[in-house]
């Protein structure tokens, strides 16, 4: 997919969250939005998902955004037809979490900063193989308050997995609280680079400044990119309000939030 391509991809994630969540009754609205354009530039760019065993494989650390990931797969349609309508239902595989039975879910998740972790042993797995997988994970800023998410930087580090790209959804807040009350990260492209990554920051909306980030050419260590967004993105009145973590949309909030990604969309 070109720039707009990926950009109106991005769109229709985040319209099929507010669809879905709705139906659902269903809340993790805000998290999901904020990843919107980080999976539409990756499931829109440079990942390969159709390719059977040797397909890339996607990540989502922070599992509570499912949502996100479940839409960008069904429009894509890698999800059975009408699938997408068994979210949250009795007996489906589309969960709150992600679970690995689902097609393009390789990894359960959920218990936050345990994904960079998992991403890491299967870019390990894919070098010792000879396998030119390449693994994306998608982390939440407030995942860098766990010490295993650092130890695995440390560890992809040093074994030069430079099939690994770490995608930080840097949208500062976390569930009870703005992440820089809660425990201030710092300058967290700084880290990582000391950490011994190749690291760039880039506007977390910008389907350009994304899409040049991923596609720059490895130097032999492991890939990540800083991406700055903002919660509940594309819904006014949920941006950067801690409740949108939690709370379902009721009819009125739905209305509103359905009308406002169409006028956007059209704009």
């Amino acid at each position: 997919m070109d720039v707009g391509e990926r950009a109106g991809f991005a769109d229709e994630i985040r319209r099929t969250v507010i669809e879905q969540s709705y139906r659902a009754g269903v809340g993790h609205i805000g998290s999901a939005l904020s990843i919107a354009d980080l999976l539409a530039a990756v499931i829109g760019g440079p990942a390969r998902l159709d390719a059977g065993e040797e397909r890339d494989r996607i990540v989502l650390s922070k599992g509570h955004a499912a949502l996100a990931l479940y839409a960008a797969l069904h429009i894509r349609g890698l999800l059975e037809p009408g699938q997408i309508d068994t979210y949250c239902g009795d007996g489906t595989l589309l969960g709150v979490h992600p679970e690995h039975g689902l097609h393009g879910v390789d990894f359960c998740t959920g218990s936050l900063g345990q994904g960079l972790s998992l991403g890491a042993g299967a870019a390990l797995g894919a070098q010792r193989q000879g396998s030119e997988r390449r693994v994306y994970a998608i982390a939440s800023d407030a995942e860098l308050n766990e010490g295993s998410t650092w130890e695995a930087a440390l560890f992809a580090a040093q074994h030069r997995l430079d099939n690994l790209t770490l995608l930080i959804d840097l949208n500062g807040q976390q569930a009870l609280g703005y992440t820089p009350e809660v425990l201030d990260l710092g300058d967290v492209e700084a880290k990582l680079a000391a950490f011994g990554w190749s690291v760039a920051a880039v506007p977390g909306h910008d389907q350009a400044a994304l899409g040049a980030a991923l596609e720059q050419p490895s130097d032999g260590r492991p890939r990540a990119i800083v991406a700055e967004t903002t919660f509940g993105y594309g819904v006014s009145f949920m941006e950067s309000k801690i409740e949108w973590h939690y709370l379902p949309l009721d009819e009125e909030s739905y209305g509103e939030a359905l009308a406002e990604l169409e006028r956007r969309a059209a704009a």
